[in-house]
Parts: C-alpha cells; sequence; structure tokens
C-alpha cells in the first residue's frame, strides 16, 4: 500500500505550510492553497474530488503538528455526514462553503459519551406537519466559536435521522467544554424546541452515522500515527544528546530497546491506518473491519509511544514547557473520541461472529 506521488506532494505541502503558520493562522492558506477542506468532496461541490488516503496525508501531518484545526470536525464529519445523506440540495448549498473552508461545519452527534446511534435520545417533532423541533443535548461536539453549519442526529417516531439546524436560531445555545487536551476543541450544543431541516430521509440517520463513524475512525487513526511518530522523532534526538554516565542515553541497549519497539508500534499503527484509508477508497465493504482495526490500533500505539517519550526524557517529560505532555493528552483524548479501542475490538469481533469478552 504505498501513496502515490501526488500525495507525497500533498504531504510536503501540508508539512510546509504547518510549519511556517501556527495553530489557526493555518486555516486560511491550508484551505486556501492546498484545498484541504475539500480533499474527499466530489468535483460537482467544488472539492478535489479525492479520497480518504487524501485525507489520510493530511490527518498524518496535522498530527505531527497536533494542529488545533477543524479538519476532523469539518472536513470529515461534517462533509461526510451530508455525503451519506444523498440530500442533493443540502450538499449543493453548504458543500462549497465546507470544501472551500470560508464556512466551517459541526456534526452534534454523540450523547452520554456513546457516538453508538442507539444511544441518541434528542428527539425531533414535527407537530401538525409544520417545521421539525429538535430537543435534546449533545456532547463531544468537535467544532470551534462561530461555526456556520451545524448538523444534529435526533430520533424520530421513524427512527434516527439527520438535520440541519442554525447555529444561532432560538433554542440553540452552545457551551465550550474543557477537555484535556486543550488542543481539541469541544462543545455541548444543547437544543430546546430548535427548528431543524431534515436531511435525506427519516429513519436512514443511523446508516448515515455509521458509514460516518468508520470516515473518521480511519481520518483519527492517521492523526494518530502521525502524531506517534513525531512522538518517536523526539524522542530518538534526544537519545542522542542527552549524555549520562559519560555516555548519550541512546547508546544504552535498554534505551535501543524500548525505542526499537516504539518504532514498530508507530509502524504497525501506520499499516493499519493506511489499510482502512484503502478499505474506504476502494472497497467499502471491508471498512467498518478496517476502521476498527485501525481505531483499537492506532490508539494503543499513540498511546504508548506518547508514555515512552515522558519516560525516555527524564524530568524534563513532565515539564510543562516541554510538548511531551500535549502529545500525551492529545493521545489518550483521541484514544476515546469515537469509542475507545475495546469498544472497537467488540464491533470486530461481532463482525466476525465472535463473542467478545
Amino acid at each position: 500500500m504505498r501513496l502515490t506521488e501526488e500525495q507525497a506532494e500533498l504531504r510536503s505541502a501540508v508539512r510546509a505550510l504547518l510549519a511556517q503558520h501556527h495553530a489557526e493562522a493555518a486555516w486560511e492558506p491550508l484551505t486556501g492553497q492546498i484545498g484541504a477542506a475539500g480533499l474527499a468532496v466530489p468535483e460537482e461541490y467544488g472539492g478535489a474530488g479525492g479520497g480518504a488516503r487524501d485525507v489520510h496525508v493530511l490527518m498524518e501531518e496535522l498530527g505531527r503538528a497536533l494542529s488545533p484545526l477543524p479538519c476532523l470536525g469539518s472536513a470529515v464529519l461534517t462533509t461526510g455526514a451530508l455525503l451519506a445523506s444523498g440530500d442533493k440540495e443540502a450538499c449543493g448549498r453548504l458543500l462549497p462553503g465546507l470544501a472551500e473552508g470560508t464556512t466551517v461545519g459541526a456534526l452534534a452527534w454523540a450523547e452520554r459519551g456513546s457516538w453508538d446511534h442507539e444511544a441518541i435520545r434528542a428527539e425531533a417533532v414535527r407537530p401538525s406537519g409544520g417545521a421539525w423541533l429538535i430537543t435534546g443535548t449533545k456532547e463531544h461536539v468537535l467544532d470551534r466559536p462561530g461555526v456556520d453549519v451545524l448538523l444534529v442526529a435526533a430520533r424520530t417516531a421513524h427512527g434516527v435521522a439527520l438535520f440541519e439546524v442554525a447555529p444561532d436560531a432560538p433554542g440553540v445555545r452552545r457551551e465550550p467544554v474543557v477537555t484535556m487536551d486543550g488542543t481539541r476543541a469541544q462543545a455541548r450544543w444543547v437544543l430546546d424546541g430548535a427548528e431543524a431541516r431534515l436531511l435525506g430521509a427519516a429513519g436512514d440517520g443511523g446508516r448515515y452515522l455509521e458509514h460516518v463513524r468508520d470516515l473518521a475512525c480511519t481520518a483519527l487513526a492517521a492523526e494518530q500515527v502521525g502524531a506517534a511518530e513525531r512522538c518517536l522523532e523526539l524522542t530518538v534526538d534526544y537519545a542522542r544528546t542527552r549524555v549520562q554516565f559519560g555516555r548519550a542515553i541512546g547508546s544504552f541497549q535498554a534505551v535501543k530497546h524500548r525505542l526499537a519497539d516504539a518504532y514498530v508500534l508507530v509502524e504497525s499503527a501506520r499499516s493499519a491506518a493506511l489499510g482502512a484509508a484503502f478499505a474506504a477508497d476502494e472497497d467499502p465493504g471491508a471498512l467498518p473491519r478496517a476502521a476498527a482495526v485501525a481505531k483499537s490500533v492506532c490508539s494503543e500505539a499513540f498511546a504508548a509511544v506518547a508514555g515512552e517519550m515522558i519516560q525516555l526524557h527524564g524530568g524534563i517529560g513532565i515539564t510543562w514547557e516541554h510538548d511531551a505532555h500535549r502529545y500525551f493528552k492529545r493521545a489518550h483524548g483521541s484514544g476515546e473520541l469515537f469509542g475507545p479501542p475495546a469498544l472497537h475490538r467488540a464491533r470486530l469481533a461481532a463482525g466476525l461472529g465472535l463473542t467478545s469478552h
């Protein structure tokens, strides 16, 4: 599984741009010059017409930099949900701005710490055939202040459905949430009789969200690989220069073994993440299984390598000034996002007809 020459060039361009522009300042050049927000959006809606492998390259680089940009929440979740809904009118109206990066979207989906659509309790009703009205609380929403497009999953009499809600509409309130990982903004959205527009068919939202979860896990796995790789690079560099007992600590056999184990974890995770990206592009039927594998493997690899980064840096690894704690917090935050590894192993076991213990 190899990336194309164009994807290699994309990697170089994104890395160079992120080195020049920090944090939120990178959003405009990343979307305007590279078209990062529209990589997986069809050309008919103003995107690049690429696929999950292009998103993989982007997310790896964002992970290396611990970027706070809303690519996962907007360019993956929101655009993915719109495309999954098959709502031509909404796609034509919303996707061009999302693809250009001039608008930012959020998918309000999770409830009670679960991304399973069966856990959704937010209720959508349509009194006397009028407008749909949603009441409920959505948690762990990946967004940022000033979100332009808000999609909400809610339960109807026909099952779970996907809706478009104006972020500034009456009955809609955004509550920022303080998280362990300060580099990824999350919010709670509270809806109290908020007016909404149905996307796709009522009752089909569960199917849309299952597909979006697989795309989200695939993209997040790539981000985790990039971050884990950067942790390893920083740790190897430190081991080469930190002298103890008259020798660089990287010359000690015990340290070499730990770094070698970390390298194996990173490369194994990369294979799992690429496997999911290739499945999304070439074999959609295999995506649920591949995405579950990638989310589980990459979450655990990133957590382990980030932990080794702190251990092998010694005292400096636990200081506020060093980046180690930022990667460690991102590792544990992303490990729980869209469900922890154990949940995805259970999904994998169920898909294979096995009993999970």
